[in-house]
């Protein structure tokens, strides 16, 4: 195999082909498991059990095939967060200078804190007003689920071809499929892998988590403090990916990753659906609750980590736009102290990029 049709670590073209079929059946092993198990994994009772038991699993992967409600549901949401992408007013930065193509920089509109209060809004405004109850959601989870495969799945193909046919793709094309061929496709301003990544995925997520908490509420009555406390964890990190969107155009991803079957995947179905799992796990089962003391440590050790992560992002991601000249400051809640640096240290490696200490 040549340097130029190897798929580094990733097992090759071997676990490439792993990769694709585990992460299609993952989604549908965890749901299976807090929707039918009681959250137990699922599993054969015994060698003489396994046919029975694939049969089993086999049944209920039937019944979550996807439904025309699901399926436009799921598109409704794509075709909402695209739209709020192109038209929504926000800031705009530069990303990286991109190597081959003469150092462009292009654009990306940072307008997803907007999207996000309308998307919260919008969603209130349907459950509150009886119109599309959340709850709703848990009845459609399955299906729910295998149309955003499906569309993931579509997508990847899609893009893969067009690749191809704009001279992008290389010698091997399972590495094209799943690792990408194409940097940064684009519909007129929407940036396809940015609006994947940032409004699709994470406010999914956290729509999910809300659905959760409302599907508790409308089956036992009210809402538990583990509900709570994952509202909270699901809320804080989307609030964070969408406040400082800004130095997203300069991350790995974006600069460096092609959008190719793993992003597109995993952004599209199964980052919302899989992390999830804890939030739907609760709403499966009656409420429950921890002694005041753990409950309180909990929440101390999340807001904790939380401040950590957030300024630690926030200062080495605004560290990399001042030494570009694109750190533009703002007011986005929340602005925790010391996510900016001042005059800070770093060290300056021999290809002349500069790393914080």
């Amino acid at each position: 195999m040549s340097g130029a049709t190897k798929i580094p670590g990733f097992g090759g073209r071997a676990g490439v082909a792993a990769l694709l079929v585990t992460s299609h059946l993952i989604p549908y092993y965890l749901w299976i498991a807090w929707r039918f198990e009681g959250g137990a994994l699922p599993r054969p009772d015994g060698l003489a059990d396994l046919g029975p038991w694939l049969g089993r699993m086999a049944g209920h992967v039937a019944e979550a095939a996807p439904t025309s409600e699901a399926l436009l549901l799921y598109l409704a949401f794509l075709g909402i967060q695209a739209i709020f992408a192109v038209v929504l007013p926000g800031l705009e930065v530069k990303g990286l200078p991109l190597p081959g193509e003469g150092g462009r920089r292009l654009v990306y509109r940072c307008n997803g804190l907007h999207a996000w209060y309308l998307t919260l809004a919008g969603i209130a405004a349907l459950h509150f007003s009886g119109t599309f109850p959340l709850s709703h959601v848990g009845d459609l989870f399955g299906p729910l689920m295998s149309a955003a495969i499906l569309v993931a799945d579509a997508i990847a193909v899609i893009i893969y071809v067009l690749a191809r046919r704009r001279g992008l793709a290389g010698e091997s094309p399972l590495r094209d499929f799943f690792l990408g061929a194409w940097l940064n496709p684009r519909i007129g301003r929407l940036d396809l892998k940015m609006w994947a990544e940032v409004r699709v995925s994470w406010l999914l997520l956290f729509v999910l988590t809300a659905s959760a908490a409302a599907t508790q509420v409308a089956e036992y009555g009210r809402l538990s403090t583990p509900m709570i406390f994952m509202l909270v964890a699901h809320g804080l990190y989307t609030n964070a990916t969408v406040k400082g969107e800004e130095c997203i155009p300069t991350t790995w991803d974006i600069f460096h990753e092609r959008w190719g079957w793993m992003l597109i995947f995993w952004n599209l179905a199964g980052v919302p659906f899989v992390y999830t799992v804890n939030a739907w796990y609760l709403a499966s089962r009656p409420p429950f609750e921890h002694s005041p003391a753990y409950t309180a440590l909990c929440f101390v050790l999340l807001l904790g980590a939380y401040y950590v992560w957030d300024t630690a992002q926030s200062q080495r991601n605004r560290f990399r736009m001042q030494q570009r000249g694109t750190y533009v400051r703002r007011r986005a809640f929340p602005q925790l102290p010391w996510g900016t640096l001042k005059d800070p240290e770093y060290i300056e490696t021999r290809a002349g990029s500069r790393l914080l200490v």
